[in-house]
C-alpha cells in the first residue's frame, strides 16, 4: 500500500481523494447502486458535512473511505494510501492509525468502564499519553461519569463515551456518522464545537454524515448526497454559521 504522488504539480495529496467510485449490491436478483461515479476531495483541517437523507449512500461513502467496505469500482486515496487493492494486513494497519470512526450505533465495550472504553481508544494506536482519557471525558460532560458501565449510561452519554473514545486515537482523519442523533440540541452543539476544533487544533479532516440540514450550516463545505451521486458540493448556502447560531 504505498503512497500516490501529487497529482497537482507537486504539492502535497489531500486526506481524502475519491475519484469515479462506485458500489452496488447484490441482493438476490437485483443490483442496488449505493454510490455511482463519486469524485471527492478532503484537505487537512476542513469540516466537512455530507448531508442527505436515508438510503442516499451517505454511510456507504464513509464506510469506503474508512475501509470497512470495498468499492465495486474508482480510485480511493486515504492519508496518502491507495486503499482498494491493499492486503488485510495494511488495512488493519490504516484503521488503527489514520481513520477514528463515531458510530451511529456507538459500538462500546459492555464490560468496560467509560473511562476503560476511551483508554482503549489510546491503547489500540500505541500513544502514550497519561490522562488524555478523562480529560476527553470531561470535555465532553462526562467528568463525573468515568468509572460507569455503557448500561449505567443514557444514549446520549454512550454517544459522547464514544466521540471521546474516537478523538483519544489521534487520527488524522475523524469519520462520524449521526454523532448528535442522540443528543439533545444542547449537548449535540458541545459536541460540534468539539469537533470543528480539531480540524484547528490537530489539523485533522473532520466527515460528519447527517440528514440535518441545520448542522450543515456550521461546516466549512457540504457535501449533498442524492440516489447515491454526489448533488452539490461547496460552501454552506449564505456562509458558515456560528454553532451558537444553529438550532432544531
Amino acid at each position: 500500500m504505498n503512497a500516490e504522488p501529487a497529482a497537482n504539480g507537486g504539492s502535497l495529496p489531500a486526506l481524502i481523494e475519491l475519484e469515479g467510485v462506485s458500489k452496488r449490491y447484490r441482493l438476490g436478483d437485483v443490483t442496488v447502486t449505493a454510490l455511482e461515479s463519486v469524485d471527492l476531495r478532503v484537505e487537512e483541517g476542513e469540516f466537512v458535512v455530507v448531508l442527505g437523507p436515508s438510503g442516499s449512500g451517505k454511510t456507504t461513502l464513509l464506510n469506503l473511505i474508512g475501509a470497512l467496505d470495498t468499492a465495486t469500482s474508482g480510485l480511493i486515496v486515504v492519508g496518502g494510501r491507495e486503499i482498494g487493492s491493499a492486503s488485510r494486513k495494511e488495512l488493519f494497519a490504516f484503521r488503527r492509525h489514520t481513520v477514528c470512526f463515531i458510530f451511529q450505533s456507538f459500538n462500546l465495550f459492555p464490560g468496560l468502564t467509560a473511562l476503560e472504553n476511551v483508554q482503549f481508544g489510546i491503547d489500540v494506536t500505541g500513544r502514550q499519553d497519561a490522562g488524555a482519557a478523562a480529560d476527553l471525558l470531561a470535555q465532553v460532560g462526562l467528568g463525573d461519569r468515568l468509572g460507569h458501565f455503557p448500561h449505567e449510561l443514557s444514549g446520549g452519554e454512550q454517544q459522547r463515551v464514544a466521540i471521546a473514545r474516537a478523538l483519544a486515537t489521534g487520527n488524522p482523519i475523524v469519520l462520524a456518522d449521526e454523532p448528535t442523533g442522540e443528543l439533545d440540541f444542547h449537548t449535540g452543539a458541545q459536541i460540534l464545537e468539539l469537533l470543528h476544533a480539531q480540524t484547528h487544533t490537530s489539523s485533522r479532516a473532520v466527515l460528519v454524515v447527517t440528514h440535518n440540514r441545520e448542522i450543515a450550516r456550521a461546516a466549512d463545505r457540504v457535501v449533498e448526497l442524492s440516489s447515491g451521486r454526489i448533488v452539490a458540493d461547496g460552501p454552506p448556502p449564505g456562509g458558515r454559521a456560528e454553532i451558537s447560531e444553529l438550532h432544531w
